[in-house]
């Protein structure tokens, strides 16, 4: 019987892409307190686009990363048919077309609401497909 202090873990590896660390963890641990792996924060675009595909179930992007864009990994992962979510200062207005169905969360944004839009992505890819 798990004691009243232990979260239930669910089975679920979220990536972290965020430059600005301690946003990034502040969204990892409201993500972690769900009891879900989480990944990262990854501050580089570099190391971000080294994380191999099948590490992670759903990521969490912040769309400029230190001047960079990272529509190169969202167009990856829009292509294996991977979740994602955008976190990010831009309005809506900037997205390009391919992107508008993804959820976006804008800055600055509550962290829970973050951390729940992100556990039911994650019951969603855990939902077997019948």
């Amino acid at each position: 019987m798990p004691r009243p202090d232990e979260r239930p873990t669910i089975d679920c590896r979220v990536l972290i892409i965020e430059d600005e660390y301690i946003l990034g963890d502040d969204l990892a641990n409201a993500i972690r307190s769900l009891g879900i792996h989480v990944i990262g924060p990854v501050t580089e675009l570099s190391d971000a686009m080294s994380v191999g595909h099948d590490g992670f179930e759903v990521a969490v992007i912040d769309i400029n990363l230190r001047g960079s864009s990272a529509y190169p990994i969202a167009d990856e992962l829009l292509c294996l048919g991977k979740p994602f979510i955008f976190t990010t200062g831009y309005g809506a207005e900037t997205i390009p077309q391919r992107f508008r169905h993804v959820r976006r969360w804008e800055k600055p944004y509550e962290l829970e609401k973050v951390a729940a839009d992100v556990a039911e992505l994650c019951s969603r890819q855990l939902q077997p497909v019948l």
